[in-house]
């Protein structure tokens, strides 16, 4: 049987539970535990798909298609392992569940209410993946901050599961804050003990405590915290802010969180965490041998969680290529002709980020096309592959009206159209091509040797595609389709190999770079940025340029 870990938050959000419930899943993992993790969203939506990236951040996409909240990139690069549809459920997915059943008559006329039937449905996806018999522990993250209306049931279901399960198989853990009064040079604990309060108010008790602050708890504040919020001093944990996301597991197994958790649910015979890799990516990712700017050309740029595995897995390439990847941001929809150059002449490489809508578009095709005059390292996903397609088109074919139909419904080159199997769909929300798809690579092509391999999967997200009726003229004028998905003829990969690095994908392949598996093309381009680097500087400094020789 599964044993289960409930993380909850409190005072104020994003104080990081997923990275908490990330890093203990990890040292749990690092001792030989099998473990999952699990996020319920009090949002109505029934996922984030149909969410603008302003609201919600990016929407991350699994291999079987689920669209969803993009802490489960953060456990998939911790734990790497993949998740599921199952590992992400919102309050619109219970309900929707609740009242289809009660449309099809499964509760026999009974009044349906939020308990018990809300509730019910809540705890059984809570247990759905420890019933699997996958896995040793299950953690689920509860979104959203105690005390707000929407969060109710869930933490209810939390309650339920408590006074249900043996009490070794179940446990909560509480992140909250001790905000540091700069005036009165002092930490103040008032708000966790209301957050606590509030909590064992409707009927939870938190056993850990976790305490995210920019100074450090010293014994006094740890002892009053654990009288006033009832659990034992070893069992408030000090959070303090990190350098990086990837230094917290550390920091949780010098505080012995991962040995609390072990006692509290009376696992024994557990062996030392085997963090090996886990420390020589850190520092490979502390100690740099060199660095690169890269330029991320975007529209949603004014909130980083928009790119957050993009901008994750440049930190998983910088690291494998001991090279610290400098990003700058720039808004696609300010780039014009006349400021091209001087917005990106420092840049070692270029990203065209995914989108949809025409916002922003122009902007990133004269980017494409400053990248790929330029001989800068170029990569394009999914959007950003589709603007190099119509930058090809408009500059190298000469088809001056060629764009998107996504766009320019009348264009008259339409290289990129909607998808033969998406032109009757009416609905938004998860209706799109998701979810994991193979492809064939073309041998001798970059992405043969990018990959090392012929044969690949990667995770998609879009309606629109490359238009195979053009498929010849791009080949002639030199533009090298070397990825196609093998049952449908879907280009997947562009590139143009008279460029020192030009790639452009339909997928998403930041969705699979993980800290012990960064994603390839990520790689290869940070690889080619510094080599770009590398040359601009051997023609500032001669000298520089002999030594090499």
């Amino acid at each position: 049987m599964a044993k289960y870990i409930f993380v909850t938050g409190g005072v104020t959000s994003s104080l990081g539970k997923g990275i908490i419930a990330a890093s203990l899943a990890k040292l749990l993992q690092a001792r030989g535990l099998k473990v999952t993790i699990q996020k319920f969203d009090p949002y109505i939506n029934i996922d984030p798909g149909t969410l603008n990236p302003y609201e919600h951040g990016e929407c991350f996409v699994t291999d079987d298609g689920a669209e969803t909240d993009l802490d489960l990139g953060h456990y998939e690069r911790f734990l790497n392992i993949p998740t599921s549809q199952a590992n992400n459920v919102t309050t619109g997915r219970i309900y929707q569940t609740v009242i289809n059943k009660e449309r099809a008559g499964d509760y026999l006329g009974k009044t349906v209410q939020v308990i018990p039937h809300i509730t019910d449905e809540i705890k059984r996806r809570m247990l759905l993946l420890g019933n699997e018999g996958k896995y040793d522990i299950v953690i689920t993250e509860i979104g959203g901050t105690v005390g707000d209306i929407e969060s109710l049931p869930f933490v209810e279901a939390v309650r339920q599961l408590q006074w249900e399960m043996p009490e070794e198989d179940c446990m909560v853990v509480h992140l909250t804050l001790i905000p540091y009064l700069r005036a009165a040079k002092e930490l103040k604990t008032k708000p966790t003990q209301h957050s606590v309060r509030m909590l064992s108010q409707e009927g939870v008790h938190p056993n850990v405590i976790v305490c995210r602050t920019e100074q450090p708890l010293n014994d006094e504040l740890k002892k009053k915290i654990a009288l006033f919020c009832n659990v034992k001093p070893n069992a408030v944990i000090e959070a303090m802010d990190a350098s990086t996301i990837y230094e917290v597991p550390l920091k949780m197994l010098q505080e012995g969180l991962d040995v609390i958790v072990l006692k509290k649910l009376q696992i024994n015979g557990y062996a030392a965490p085997e963090l090996t890799k886990w420390r020589a990516f850190l520092d490979k990712l502390k100690y740099p041998q060199s660095k690169v700017t890269i330029g991320l050309i975007g529209k949603y740029i004014e909130l980083q969680d928009a790119y957050k595995s993009i901008l994750e897995s440049f930190i998983h390439a910088g690291a494998i290529n001991e090279c610290k990847v400098q990003i700058v941001n720039v808004h696609s929809e300010f780039i014009t002709d006349d400021n091209v150059k001087e917005k990106l002449k420092d840049l070692d490489g270029l990203l065209v980020a995914p989108g949809f809508g025409h916002r922003g578009v122009e902007g990133k095709i004269i980017a494409v096309k400053y990248a790929r005059e330029n001989q800068l390292p170029f990569f394009g996903i999914c959007l950003g592959m589709q603007m190099a397609v119509i930058e090809f088109a408009r500059n190298v074919l000469g088809w001056a009206d060629a764009h998107s139909t996504e766009m320019n419904p009348t264009t008259n080159f339409p290289v990129i159209d909607l998808m033969e199997d998406q032109k009757n769909i009416e609905t938004k929300g998860g209706t799109m091509r998701l979810g994991a798809f193979p492809c064939d690579i073309k041998q001798g092509s970059l992405a043969h040797t990018i990959y090392g391999t012929t044969h690949i999967s990667e995770r998609h997200r879009h309606r629109w595609e490359f238009n195979n009726k053009y498929i010849t003229d791009f080949q002639k004028a030199g533009m090298v389709p070397s990825g196609k998905n093998p049952g449908t003829g879907l280009v997947e990969i562009v590139e143009l190999p008279d460029h020192p690095f030009f790639i452009g994908v339909q997928y998403h392949p930041e969705l699979k770079s993980t800290v012990e598996n960064p994603q390839p093309i990520f790689v290869h381009f940070i690889k080619a940025a510094k080599t770009f680097s590398e040359k601009k500087e051997s023609v500032k400094n001669p000298l520089l340029q002999s030594e090499m020789i």
